[in-house]
């Protein structure tokens, strides 16, 4: 299960993953906390921006396309607003996901690191409400109606390699966000700190296939497009994970496969 915060987080950041599972027989499931109604739409050049609702709608369907491509077996939102989710009510939207974990009973769940990958807030957001619903999913005195309690066997963060900075930062010339006046920019994860490597080199056409899917963000997307045959394959060819917790393996060997321990 993905946990992430908008439309085009699960292609744009693990859709080599999530093809390569769904390939594999493994039963994938997303859930998005807002529908991207804040984010970029098109390229207006001085047009007029749609209202909030038409954005959301647009970007739901894109969401639903993609995952479509990549094999996800069901797609849910936690209908937050984009760009709120980190002054939502905190058991609120911790009882949310904990439904969604009860209810698919994953084995598996990835998010984004707490850093949110390059500081954004609904980034930083989703990952302590995943967190913390993981912990609460599993604990009896947790009210959420409809299922018994569920323990995630393991947790992973979505990590970032220097490489694969350098290739969106070859796209984009520099990814950052301004919160309270300060910016924040990407800090690429040491590679110590890595704990797994998915290979998804079979699955980049895939990924690319769904990223395409989002229709209303293209105006960004084709800069990766044009990008030159080597940094695709840092951005596609492999998918980066840092091991949260497990509860059915350990130790400082780098995996190969978020199941390792559970196959």
């Amino acid at each position: 299960m993905g946990i992430l915060a908008h439309p085009d987080d699960e292609s744009l950041g693990m859709g080599g993953a999530f093809a390569r599972y769904a390939r594999e027989g493994v039963e994938t499931f997303l859930i998005t906390a807002t529908r991207g109604e804040r984010g970029r739409f098109r390229d207006l050049r001085g047009e007029a921006r749609p209202p909030m609702p038409v954005v959301a709608r647009a970007r739901e369907g894109e969401l639903r396309a993609a995952a479509r491509v990549l094999g996800v077996r069901e797609v849910h939102f936690l209908d937050y607003v984009d760009g709120d989710l980190d002054r939502a009510e905190p058991a609120e939207a911790i009882a949310r996901i904990v439904g969604h974990l009860r209810r698919l009973n994953p084995q598996v769940v990835v998010t984004f690191a707490p850093d949110g990958a390059y500081g954004h807030p609904d980034h930083i957001a989703i990952s302590q409400f995943t967190t913390a619903a993981i912990v609460a999913a599993a604990d009896p005195a947790f009210p959420a109606p409809g299922a018994p309690p569920h323990a995630v066997a393991k947790l992973y963060y979505l990590a970032w390699t220097r490489a694969k900075w350098d290739a969106y930062q070859a796209a984009f010339k520099q990814l950052a966000t301004t919160v309270d006046g300060v910016e924040r920019r990407a800090t690429p994860w040491p590679d110590w700190a890595i704990t797994t490597v998915v290979d998804t080199a079979a699955y980049w056409a895939v990924a690319w296939e769904a990223i395409s899917c989002h229709e209303t963000q293209l105006a960004i997307y084709t800069k990766l497009a044009d990008l030159p045959p080597e940094y695709h394959r840092s951005l596609w060819g492999t998918q980066e994970f840092y091991r949260a917790f497990s509860l059915v393996n350990g130790g400082r060997k780098r995996e190969t496969d978020l199941f390792e321990g559970l196959r």
